[in-house]
């Protein structure tokens, strides 16, 4: 019973930080893209990026 007076304050807090984190980030635009991310991931981009034009440094052998 005494453990109680500990772990419901504590928990109370672990409540407000939770939702204190998640208007911070909800105010800070986290959240205001939700489909860009998963179409981007579903782009097919296969191509290599071109080499960039100038000397080539010495390869060792």
């Amino acid at each position: 019973m005494e453990s109680l007076y500990l772990l419901i304050p504590l928990s109370i807090v672990v409540v407000f930080i939770a939702l204190w984190v998640f208007f911070t980030a909800s105010d800070g635009g986290q959240f205001d893209d939700l489909v860009g991310p998963g179409l981007r991931v579903l782009q097919d981009d296969d191509t290599t990026p071109e080499q960039p034009a100038g000397p080539q440094p010495a390869q060792r052998e």
